[in-house]
């Protein structure tokens, strides 16, 4: 049976990036991945393509982490689409979002690119912006700080006990995503929230 969806998590390669905020995509598709049985698939040196089996679920997934950097990830993308015949309606896209704070995460299907260069790159490459996305929040800088500096830092200390309960939050949303369709999983992930409370509680 060929596998029926291709789940590609963004983020720039190399352990500089590692843990930016611009590679939370990378992080909850390697939780996906370790959530399941996952075998690697030959690609070159455009991505790391994997064939993954979950409990409960028909058939491999395809998860895709581009290693191209952000504002070429389109192009390993359009190609595993093509390579195995799957169309837009079977992508789903995992990235990092400005719009949502950190410990919050939406799931939707097309709409605008939010100046993102993966989403941007994916949709000159496809010819589509209308796949479903899953936007993982990392909030806006304070004061005057670039984005550009924003999203390639790493998250910071305090951040990083959020971003530990994101990953299996975001790795169980695309499950459901894959089990019981979008509508269920975008309830589920709206609801979702690891933000941090004031006074400390998380």
């Amino acid at each position: 049976m060929p596998p029926h969806t291709l789940i590609a998590g963004l983020g720039n390669p190399g352990p500089k990036y590692e843990r930016t905020r611009h590679n939370f995509g990378f992080m909850a598709v390697d939780a996906l991945l370790e959530s399941g049985t996952a075998r690697q698939l030959s690609m070159g040196k455009d991505g790391e393509l994997h064939a993954l089996r979950l409990t409960g679920i028909e058939g491999e997934i395809l998860v895709l982490k581009p290693m191209t950097f952000m504002n070429l990830s389109g192009r390993a993308v359009a190609h595993v689409l093509r390579y195995y015949k799957l169309t837009m309606d079977d992508l789903v896209v995992v990235h990092d979002e400005l719009d949502l704070p950190l410990g919050r995460m939406r799931m939707k299907k097309g709409g605008g690119l939010a100046g993102h260069n993966g989403l941007k790159s994916i949709a000159s490459e496809t010819g589509s912006q209308d796949f479903v996305r899953l936007r993982l929040g990392i909030g806006r800088p304070e004061g005057k700080m670039d984005v550009s500096n924003w999203v390639l830092a790493d998250f910071r200390p305090d951040e990083r006990q959020t971003v530990e309960k994101v990953l299996p939050a975001a790795a169980a949303a695309l499950r459901l995503y894959l089990k019981e369709g979008l509508e269920a999983a975008m309830r589920e992930s709206g609801q979702f929230s690891a933000a941090p409370q004031p006074g400390g509680q998380g």
